[in-house]
């Protein structure tokens, strides 16, 4: 891993918790990781509910659109977190790999989303003080 670590975050529709952890990331860990979020079937916008949950906490990520996931992306992250993206997701040696197991908020209004935004809270919290020690 480099002195600025990447991290990639992938759901199939790059709308709702590759976006979340996204915006945790940044917020987190400010600009000490280089964040970057991809979906193996990108939706047109982000999830509405998504947007809300965010806000609530005081993160804006009304600015991200779905992104496709690109080989390149993938081979050049240090970490790729996955989230139910499936066997689309490119395995590359040396890399670090998680697989979140997090509900899919597609569909569901915020209520339902604020659990799996503070789900996600956490896990990003326990990357950040493992891959950004200083930060913890």
């Amino acid at each position: 891993m480099s002195d600025k670590p990447s991290v990639l975050f992938v759901c199939v529709h790059n709308a709702g918790r590759s976006q979340m952890a996204a915006g945790w990331l940044r917020h987190l860990a400010g600009d000490t990781v280089e964040v970057r979020s991809a979906g193996s079937a990108p939706a047109e916008t982000i999830n509405p509910a998504a947007v809300q949950a965010m806000a609530e906490v005081g993160i804006d990520i009304t600015n991200q659109t779905p992104k496709l996931l690109e080989y390149e992306t993938a081979e050049s992250s240090d970490v790729i977190i996955t989230m139910g993206c499936g066997d689309v997701c490119p395995v590359f040696p040396g890399k670090r790999y998680e697989d979140w197991t997090l509900e899919d908020p597609a569909g569901k209004g915020v209520e339902a989303v604020r659990p799996i935004r503070d789900e996600i809270r956490d896990r990003v919290a326990q990357l950040v003080a493992e891959i950004v020690p200083d930060r913890a």
